[in-house]
């Protein structure tokens, strides 16, 4: 049996969840140390001491770039949950708003290691000096990147050209489409 929702139960706990709780925790220690979140991002040039007080343009870009993150993970959480509750009986839509946001992030995370790797400069390749937050920034990456590819690729979820049992609708139905209602007859008081 072919499934029958473009957001199963671990996408939605991925993009929903997982993704959201991320990125808030990420803004949440952003915040309570932007200096140590800062300083950890990659590692640092021999005989160049990491910053003891960040200047202001740095704090203010290390606090919206985290501000920036933990709003994407919230706007997932939303729209996916709006998606599922308000077209559960509509796959196919579900299936195209769902494509239109994971698209960009998908883009979003192929672009963001290359700017990380190709910002790293030779560094790139000497695992072993990476910090444990560009570790953790990139395994986190992937983890979140990898089930992006598998949505996309159509793995375990409903996909409307596969799947799509019904003639295929590119809008909501009209309302000329929608099935009218008998008029009730009206009741008159004696």
């Amino acid at each position: 049996m072919p499934p029958s929702s473009p957001i199963p139960d671990l996408y939605f706990f991925c993009f929903a969840v997982y993704e959201p709780f991320l990125t808030i925790i990420g803004f949440l220690g952003a915040c309570a140390d932007p200096t140590t979140t800062h300083n950890a991002q990659a590692p640092w040039p021999p005989g160049m001491k990491p910053y003891d007080v960040l200047p202001r343009p740095t704090l203010v870009t290390t606090l919206q770039l985290a501000h920036v993150c933990a709003l994407l993970g919230i706007v997932n959480a939303f729209v996916l949950t709006a998606v599922r509750k308000h077209l559960r009986g509509s796959p196919a839509l579900q299936e195209k708003i769902v494509f239109a946001l994971l698209t960009p992030l998908l883009l979003g995370d192929v672009f963001h290691l290359y700017v990380t790797f190709w910002a790293l400069g030779e560094q790139r390749w000497a695992f072993w000096e990476w910090s444990p937050m560009l570790w953790t920034t990139v395994l986190l990456g992937f983890t979140l990147m990898i089930p992006r590819i598998a949505w996309h690729l159509g793995v375990g979820r409903y996909v409307d050209h596969r799947d799509g049992q019904y003639p295929k609708s590119h809008s909501l139905p009209s309302p000329q489409d929608r099935p009218k209602n008998p008029v009730s007859p009206t009741i008159t008081e004696s």
